[in-house]
């Protein structure tokens, strides 16, 4: 037990065992520092202690040291006990609990080095994203009809898919495989004969010029950094393969409107119904939408975002990496970074559960981008329209 030192005007503030002066209450009695220390030292030692003289020494600051025999008896005396010693263990806990409410009490801040790491980041993001996406309209059209523009259900916050009834799609596509959803059975003769009638995807084309686009960016961006740029090669290559899928989810969260389901483009808008038409299936879209309304409500900063685009980017476990335990460190780094910025930036109740959610939704994307690569297979055996550097960017080879 420590009590603290009495500040009533009759109290003594000298020690009761050798006159200095006194820092409080300790184990039961006023003293000083010295004396405290003396106490629960002597008690915890088994040696027995001896006086030299006739046990009957007078304890003062200067002669304190010379009779321990004496001085130990002149804290039992004045009251001090034994038992309100605390043990080591017991010691330490309460250091520790001390530091941390100290911790809690400090405001968090960035380091430097912190602080120079999302300006890397944002510099690198500003540099290689257009956020006024103006190149979007010289791709290749949308190609939708009247009734295939983006929609939402009135009271709804859910978008609703506007025109893809399989009617209407059996009547567009319908010499595709049985192995391709929705599609009706043609004899090889009148699949080849209708290849070449029309488009079966017919976003596709815009699609593939959007994507090749974005993975141009998302190369840019990478090398612009220098922690990726300090890697080899076959690394560089390998967490570009693994990671180009999830940065441009997480670039186009930016653009998400929550309420009425459609990513916001500039002068494009886009909702699922162009995925579709592009040739992508409900096993990817549906949990493409939940995973974009699940971030986008979160409310990240521009910050926040890089940092995401940067943790997905440094994953030590993409198949082909090599040097596993650099790109880990880089990773963590970034992690810390982006929790720290949290724990700093955010004032809200909630705040210590943003970071959680942000890794959840980094682990979201993962199990995405392997279904992603399945269906883009898929529509280039359907439709070879699919961009070379897409194709190259989802192979197996390093």
């Amino acid at each position: 037990w420590q009590g603290r030192p009495r500040m009533d005007d009759g109290e003594p503030k000298i020690c009761q065992v050798c006159g200095d002066k006194s820092t409080g209450y300790h184990f039961n009695a006023m003293t000083c520092e010295g004396c405290k220390g003396f106490f629960r030292r002597a008690m915890k030692r088994p040696a027995q202690l001896c006086c030299p003289f006739q046990n009957t020494c007078v304890i003062t600051k200067t002669n304190r040291r010379q009779c321990q025999s004496c001085r130990l008896q002149k804290c039992l005396s004045i009251g001090m006990k034994r038992e309100l010693i605390m043990s080591d263990e017991a010691v330490e806990k309460r250091r520790m609990q001390i530091r941390r409410k100290k911790m809690q009490e400090e405001p968090v801040t960035l380091s430097p080095q912190q602080e120079a790491v999302i300006q890397e980041l944002l510099t690198a993001h500003q540099k290689t994203f257009d956020m006024t996406c103006a190149h979007f309209i010289q791709f290749r059209p949308l190609d939708r009809d009247q009734k295939s523009k983006c929609s939402r259900e009135p009271n709804s916050n859910r978008f609703t898919y506007a025109t893809m009834h399989e009617d209407a799609v059996q009547q567009t596509i319908s010499f595709v495989s049985p192995s391709f959803p929705y599609f009706s059975i043609q004899s090889p003769e009148s699949k080849e004969k209708n290849r070449h009638k029309r488009a079966i995807f017919t976003s596709l084309p815009h699609f593939t010029d959007l994507t090749t686009y974005m993975i141009k960016n998302v190369i840019n961006f990478a090398k612009t950094l220098t922690m990726f740029r300090a890697l080899i090669i076959d690394d560089q290559i390998s967490l570009l393969k693994g990671a180009t899928f999830e940065i441009i989810l997480i670039h186009f969260n930016m653009f998400f409107n929550e309420v009425t389901g459609i990513w916001e483009c500039g002068p494009l808008q886009y909702c699922l119904d162009d995925a579709m038409r592009a040739g992508f299936q409900r096993h990817l879209l549906d949990p493409m939408m939940n995973f974009h309304y699940t971030l986008r409500k979160l409310h990240l900063s521009e910050e926040e975002y890089v940092l995401m685009q940067a943790i997905s980017l440094f994953s030590p476990d993409r198949p082909g990496v090599k040097q596993h335990s650099v790109i880990d460190r880089n990773q963590e780094t970034l992690a810390l970074t982006l929790k720290t910025y949290i724990e700093a930036k955010r004032t809200e109740p909630e705040t210590h559960l943003l970071f959680p959610k942000i890794m959840a939704c980094l682990t979201e994307m993962r199990s995405m981008n392997e279904e992603y690569t399945k269906q883009v297979l898929k529509i280039q055996d359907i439709q070879p329209e699919v961009s070379p550097l897409l194709l190259e960017i989802i192979s197996k080879d390093s």
